[in-house]
């Protein structure tokens, strides 16, 4: 895709995608991450918002001519230096490093069901205490995708260790927001009296 296309999913221009970005990241809990994965980057627009609220981002994809893209999306930016970029997909091993932002965008759909569980059952664990997660998944059918982005949702939702934070639904997207810390509101975390 990336051969006949620099931006296939047109990431950079389409209202829909920008509207979603800025959806899942003001559903985060915190002003502010240390240290976020994001597998599944594409061409980096939504690594370039993120690091808008972390000091770094390690990003994976499969897609060599991808991660090039958003090399370069990135240097142009001045962001280069507060991204790592590994050629890697969300079923491998996740990098040993102590995320407490984990971004699961238009990713998950690509495994089979299984799979994803197994992926979710070996990483949430490894997972530093009081890490958000956040699923953001299209909710239409594609014939090529395992499984609907509302499925992988709920698959995700359903993993032990994980506490719901925030929800957001309309008919084109599914964002969710979790922690591993036992889900308390924004308002408590931040002790915004009457909480």
């Amino acid at each position: 895709m990336y051969a006949q296309a620099a931006d296939p999913w047109q990431l950079e221009s389409r209202w829909y995608e920008q509207r979603k970005y800025a959806i899942t990241t003001a559903l985060l809990p915190y002003a502010r991450y240390r240290l976020a994965f994001e597998p599944g980057c594409s061409i980096g627009v939504l690594t370039e918002a993120l690091l808008a609220r972390c000091d770094h981002v390690v990003s994976a994809d499969v897609s060599v001519a991808a991660l090039d893209r958003a090399a370069q999306r990135l240097h142009a930016r001045g962001l280069r230096q507060r991204a790592t970029l590994l050629h890697g997909s969300l079923d491998q091993p996740w990098p040993a490093q102590p995320f407490d932002l984990v971004v699961l965008s238009e990713v998950c759909y690509y495994l089979q069901p299984a799979t994803l569980r197994e992926v979710l059952d070996r990483e949430v664990p490894r997972l530093a205490p009081n890490t958000t997660v956040v699923a953001a998944h299209w909710r239409h059918p594609v014939a090529e995708y395992p499984m609907t982005g509302d499925h992988a949702n709920d698959i995700i939702g359903a993993t032990e260790g994980l506490h719901q934070l925030a929800g957001y639904r309309d008919g084109d997207v599914a964002i969710d927001v979790y922690d591993t810390a036992g889900g308390a509101s924004v308002a408590a975390r931040t002790h915004v009296p009457g909480a």
